[in-house]
């Protein structure tokens, strides 16, 4: 990934190409330090999964540094919405800190989705099935082609068209990717195979036999025989290769309510799973907390 034109993409969007400012530029913002209580998610978080341990490493630093880089957020009502900066703001509740600095921007929700995706695509650890997922869900919502969202965001089309491929796949060799169990190479690899059943079997070798993806390439060209014995149930949820937009909109919908990832997995129309992630006790009491109507 180049990170210098994602430099280049953030600052645009930011309204720092040549030629002047527009009112949402960072140079016309206002800095305040805004009550961590009065912080929403950003609804268009592309990021699922906040390790513990990165975020407490982050709340030490903010102990005792404090917080160098401010977050961003627009006002939305008598509240803030977080733009940008969500481990930061993760970190600093777990500091337990009560206000944090931050600029407060005019953008709309638009922008705010093309920033929160910028944000997170210039850091290496976000699974390449979060980002597809954000790239599918700005197309659906925004409209334009593969080409001019790389364009917005400073990539190759290459790149967005790779990465929403994936989503393709079946729902058990997504969740590996998110999992880390596999690469983004292994699992492009194996879009290469003619069928769900196959894709499913031939990433259960991968994982057992710890495969790289030179030799899961190799295993991919020479076929991958289906045991009758192994037989997968196929998910109708990813039949037709593209996934209900009322799915998408209702994890982001749950993720904003919650303020942490959440999972929709479909089995059967009638079947599947809600996953609510949580990374700390006190995430866990917040999120029983709303679910119990507290």
């Amino acid at each position: 990934m180049n990170k210098r034109r994602l430099g280049r993409g953030l600052e645009a969007l930011l309204g720092r190409e040549e030629g002047g400012f527009e009112p949402g530029s960072l140079e016309e913002s206002e800095l305040i330090h805004a009550p961590v209580d009065q912080i929403d998610p950003n609804p268009y978080q592309p990021r699922r999964h906040f390790p513990a341990a990165e975020i407490a490493s982050l709340a030490d630093s903010i102990r005792q540094h404090g917080m160098i880089q401010p977050i961003l957020v627009r006002a939305v009502g008598d509240r803030y919405q977080l733009i940008a900066g969500e481990r930061r703001l993760r970190a600093s509740i777990e500091a337990q800190l009560h206000a944090i600095p931050a600029r407060v921007m005019e953008l709309d929700d638009q922008r705010v989705f093309e920033l929160a995706m910028v944000e997170n695509l210039q850091r290496e650890d976000l699974n390449a099935v979060d980002k597809a997922t954000a790239f599918r869900e700005y197309l659906s919502r925004y409209g334009g082609t593969q080409e001019e969202l790389a364009g917005r965001l400073g990539l190759d089309r290459s790149t967005v068209s790779n990465l929403i491929r994936l989503l393709e796949l079946p729902d058990e060799i997504l969740l590996a990717v998110r999992d880390s169990e596999i690469t983004q190479g292994h699992a492009r690899a194996l879009l290469g195979l003619p069928d769900a059943e196959t894709q499913i079997v031939a990433c259960r070798r991968v994982i057992a036999e710890r495969l790289s993806v030179r030799q899961t390439e190799a295993l991919v060209a020479t076929g991958v025989p289906t045991p009758s014995r192994t037989r997968v149930r196929k998910d109708p949820a990813h039949a037709n290769a593209v996934r209900a937009p009322h799915i998408t909109e209702l994890e982001q919908q749950l993720h904003q309510r919650f303020g942490t990832a959440v999972l929709i997995r479909s089995r059967t129309p009638e079947k599947g799973q809600i996953i609510i992630d949580y990374n700390t006790q006190e995430e866990f009491d917040r999120v029983s907390s709303l679910i119990r109507g507290g």
